[in-house]
């Protein structure tokens, strides 16, 4: 008899690689019918720290949430597990795309929402503009004893 696995007609897997930066996120993936991949995440969320970018985006992801029957990994350890790692969470079912649409939707206006502070703050750092380039002068009082002379003396 074969595994759940075999009943797929086309198993698709995408891997996002490339230089650090250039606008890649992970969606680090578990199983949540399988706890030794929810086990896993740890170790996969430290190479990624140590790896990426410190802006990378990172979304826990259970998925096959579809099999809730056969389900070892309980959504409450999970979303705690996120939390505590400034992590965003979502389960996913890729079977019957429940959550697959959102998860991409969340993570890219996540992305969207760093890009766009990093491109303002970096405007201001490179704003040349009067408003954005003061500089105080302080300007010492003289102190030299010249004679008062009033405005419009009678002479």
């Amino acid at each position: 008899m074969g595994t759940r696995d075999d009943e797929y007609d086309y198993l698709f897997k995408v891997v996002l690689i490339g230089d650090s930066g250039v606008g890649k996120s992970a969606l680090l993936v578990y199983d949540i019918a399988k706890h030794l991949t929810y086990e896993n995440v740890e170790r996969w969320l430290k190479e990624l720290r140590d790896h990426a970018d410190s802006n990378i985006v990172i979304m826990l992801v259970g998925n096959k949430s579809d099999l809730r029957h056969l389900r070892a990994v309980p959504t409450d350890e999970a979303r705690a597990f996120a939390e505590k790692n400034g992590l965003s969470f979502i389960e996913t079912s890729a079977l019957d795309s429940t959550n697959v649409e959102a998860a991409f939707q969340t993570i890219l206006t996540e992305i969207y929402r760093i890009v766009s502070q990093k491109q303002m703050s970096d405007r201001r750092e490179n704003d040349m503009s009067p408003s954005n380039n003061v500089v105080p002068i302080h300007v010492p009082p003289t102190t030299e004893n010249k004679p008062k002379v009033q405005c419009c003396q009678n002479i």
